[in-house]
This record gives C-alpha cells, sequence and structure tokens, in this order.
C-alpha cells in the first residue's frame, strides 16, 4: 500500500513535526473561539449589554458541552492514533466508527437533559432575573443542535489522529465565516436577539459537520482493512476508550466546569459585571488555544509513536513543546498588557458600561501574565494522555478545579469579584506540578493499549 504523509508524526524531527502539525491546529482553533465568540460581539455592539450578560451566562453551560465533545474526539482519536502509528487499518476504522455512533448518541441524551433543566441550572447559579429569559432561549436552541457540535468535534478529532490538520482549519474557516454573516443577517437584517445568532450558529456548525462527515468517507477509502478485520461498531474498543475519553473529558472540561460553578459567584455582582467578565474570559478562551492546541497535539504525536514502539521520541517532542509554549505565553502577555482596554472594547460600549469595562480590564490585565502555566499543564498531560496514563492527571485536574472553586467561594466575599480570577494560575500551576512529576517517573513509556498482531 501507499505510503501516507500522516505517518511523519513518527519519523523526521520531532519539533518540526510537532510544529507543522499543530499550526494548523492552533489557526482551526482560533476559528473554533472566534466561532464562538462572534455570537458575545454581535449581540453586545448591536443588541446592548443585557444581551450580553445573557450570551454570557449561557457560554459558561454550552462551553461545558463543547468541551465533553473536544475531550470524548480526544480520548477516541488516542486508540485510533495508536492503531494508525501500528498500521493496523481495519482496527481504525473500527474505532472511529465506534466512537461516531457512541457520542452521537450521547449527544442526543445530553441535549435532552438539557433543554429539561438548562433553566433550573441557570437559576441555581444566581442569573440575574432581567436576563433569564434571553438566556434559557439561547440554551434551548443550542441543544436542539448539540448532535451537530458532537459530530463536528469528533470529526475534527479522528482527522487530526490521523495526521491532518488541515482539514478541520479549513472547514472552521468556513463555518466561522458562514456564523459571522448569518448572526449579522439575523441581528441587523431580521432584528433578532440572543434567538437569531443561536440559531445561526447551529446552523453553521450543521453544514461544517456533514461536509466533515463526507470528507472522512472518502479518506477512509485510502486505507486497506488488511490488518485488523473492520466492524461498524466493537463494545471492547469504547470501553477501551472510554478509559481515556472520560480522563480527557474532564482535562479539556476543567476550565469550563469551573467557569460554571464559579459562575454563581460572578452572578451576585449583578448584570454589568457579568458583561465584563463575560468578556475577560472570552478573550481568555482564545488566549489559551495555542496551549490547548499544543497538548492536543502532544496527545497525538505521543499516541503514534507509542504505538510505534517509540517512547524516546516523545521525550524529545516533550522538550520541543515545551519551547513552543514559553514562546507563546510570552507573545500573549505582551499583547494583553499592551492593549487589554483595546481589546475589552471590542466586546463592550465602555463610554456606556463604566462597571462592566472595569471587571473586563481587571481580569484581562491580572492574567495576561500566566497563560505559561496552563501550556505546561496542556502538553504534560497530553504525553500521559497520548500514552494511556491517565489516572494521575485525572487527579491534578480535579485539584485544579478545586483550587478554583474553593479560592472564589472563599475570598470573594472578602477580596471581591477579583478573587475570581487570581484562583485561576493558582490551580493550573497545581495541576502542571502533579502531572509533571509524574512524567519524570517514566511510567507513561510502559503503557501498551495497542497490541502488536502476527502478520
Amino acid at each position: 500500500m501507499k505510503e501516507k504523509k500522516q505517518f511523519d508524526m513518527i519519523s523526521g524531527h520531532p519539533g518540526s513535526a510537532l510544529a507543522v502539525f499543530v499550526i494548523p491546529m492552533i489557526l482551526g482553533n482560533l476559528f473554533q473561539q472566534f466561532y464562538n465568540m462572534a455570537d458575545s460581539v454581535i449581540v453586545g455592539r448591536f443588541v446592548g449589554e443585557n444581551a450580553l450578560a445573557a450570551v454570557g451566562a449561557s457560554y459558561a453551560l454550552t462551553n461545558v458541552f463543547i468541551m465533553v465533545a473536544i475531550g470524548g474526539g480526544i480520548g477516541a482519536s488516542v486508540l485510533t492514533s495508536q492503531f494508525l502509528g501500528a498500521r493496523q487499518y481495519g482496527n481504525m476504522k473500527t474505532s472511529i466508527s465506534s466512537a461516531l455512533i457512541t457520542f452521537v448518541c450521547l449527544s442526543l441524551c445530553l441535549g435532552a437533559l438539557g433543554l429539561v433543566f438548562n433553566e433550573r441550572i441557570l437559576q441555581s447559579l444566581n442569573t440575574p432575573e432581567n436576563i433569564l429569559s434571553d438566556a434559557v432561549l439561547y440554551l434551548n436552541i443550542y441543544f436542539l443542535g448539540l448532535p451537530f457540535l458532537f459530530m463536528y468535534n469528533i470529526l475534527s478529532s479522528v482527522f487530526n489522529a490521523l495526521g491532518d490538520s488541515k482539514t478541520p482549519l479549513c472547514l472552521l474557516i468556513f463555518s466561522s465565516v458562514l456564523n459571522v454573516i448569518l448572526d449579522l443577517l439575523s441581528v441587523t437584517v431580521f432584528g433578532r436577539g440572543v434567538d437569531g445568532v443561536a440559531i445561526a450558529t447551529v446552523a453553521a456548525q450543521g453544514i461544517a459537520a456533514l461536509i466533515s462527515f463526507g470528507i472522512l468517507l472518502k479518506r477512509l477509502k485510502g486505507y486497506e482493512a488488511g490488518r485488523g478485520e473492520f466492524r461498524y461498531f466493537d463494545r471492547a474498543m469504547v470501553l477501551s476508550g472510554t478509559k481515556i475519553a472520560v480522563p480527557s473529558i474532564l482535562q479539556q472540561s476543567i476550565v469550563s466546569i469551573g467557569m460554571l460553578l464559579v459562575q454563581s459567584v460572578v452572578n451576585g455582582f449583578g448584570s454589568s459585571a457579568l458583561a465584563g467578565y463575560s468578556a475577560g474570559m472570552r478573550v481568555e478562551s482564545i488566549c489559551i488555544v495555542p496551549m490547548i492546541a499544543m497538548g492536543n497535539a502532544m496527545s497525538t504525536f505521543t499516541a503514534q509513536n507509542m504505538g510505534a514502539g517509540k517512547p524516546e521520541r516523545v521525550k524529545q517532542g516533550y522538550r520541543a513543546s515545551m519551547l513552543m509554549v514559553f514562546g507563546a505565553a510570552a507573545v500573549i502577555c505582551v499583547i494583553i498588557e499592551l492593549f487589554y482596554r483595546q481589546i475589552i472594547a471590542a466586546f463592550l460600549d465602555v463610554g456606556a458600561g463604566t462597571e462592566a469595562a472595569s471587571v473586563g480590564w481587571g481580569y484581562l490585565s491580572f492574567i495576561g501574565w500566566f497563560f505559561v502555566f496552563i501550556g505546561l499543564k496542556a502538553i504534560t498531560d497530553g504525553v500521559l494522555r497520548g500514552a494511556g496514563d491517565v489516572v494521575v492527571f485525572t487527579i491534578a485536574n480535579l485539584i485544579n478545579l478545586s483550587i478554583r472553586v474553593s479560592v472564589a467561594f472563599g475570598l470573594a466575599p472578602v477580596w471581591g469579584i477579583q478573587a475570581v480570577w487570581m484562583a485561576v494560575p493558582m490551580g493550573w500551576a497545581a495541576n502542571f506540578l502533579i502531572s509533571f512529576l509524574w512524567y519524570r517517573t517514566g511510567r507513561w513509556s510502559r503503557k501498551k493499549l495497542v497490541k502488536k498482531e502476527k502478520i
């Protein structure tokens, strides 16, 4: 069979292979955040501060579901990458098919639960009464489109597992541009509010998911089944993948779960503070994109090289990724500290909403110094996840979450809303330290998820 470019992850210079792979992932994830952020910018500028607060109140909950989809895809793709590295193409296809079936079914269940309970969840988070109805409306539409969200993110993870980070980038650019066009049409032409931007987001995501599925079917025809028989669904693979997917979902969701739990603290300061916090949170979600992308790239890099029996190459890639993290963190810090006021102004009329702008400025100017910690955490967790060694980094992420929530709830009544963002780098740093100490033991390098098949 003709050799594929995708195998470049297990050959050549590790740093170069990672850089070539991660750049499209970073660009793709930036467009993913741009895609998600478009709703906030457009309603904040064209509808008003309360509409921005309503979308922001919804964002903490919707982002949990986004991260469940992304984490599930990454976890499932570890098996796909290892089968690819071992050249077991039949098993690779089975793992893809099983993951798609599993997570589409899961999305239907989660969407139904979201439709039933979203108003109660928002009320339990102390969402201000003046924005509650708009937040519920936005979420109802969002949950109806949840299967498309899951399908698209699982498919993106599959392409990355195959060593192709360019196809998800192209699809994200397409869906992001389409989302913005539909958002603007719904708000400025048809006069809709949060319901219009929600429908636009679901429509753009659905179209991208269907196109992505068609491309994957064509791509998989290029792999001969050969070693390992293809099956549409394999329960054993699902169970094996779940052991990796659940910690991956937790790892990907940890920031979002923290945001959701801390949301009740922020909500207590009123809708203006929530609008400013929402703007700052959106910018933070963009700033962590290179870090999360590098972590996900390390997961794929590790999985393919572990499948190929090359743990030493993983260590070389990890050292290269650390240099990338420090470089990215330095650039982000300079940009944020120089332009945080102008960045917040993209979301808010800073002259009309002094309290909202002040909260956004405070959040962004503080957090800008600490993105290096989430980068180091992401790449270290990526190595452990790619190797299938998930217990310790799961514990590390739970400690991260516990620190964020406990500090915010315990100190916000004393220090004010600033305690919410002061807890963030504390959690990131603790997470990295625990995962790094486990990485140094080298036990991850002895994990075996994929057995070599006899030829």
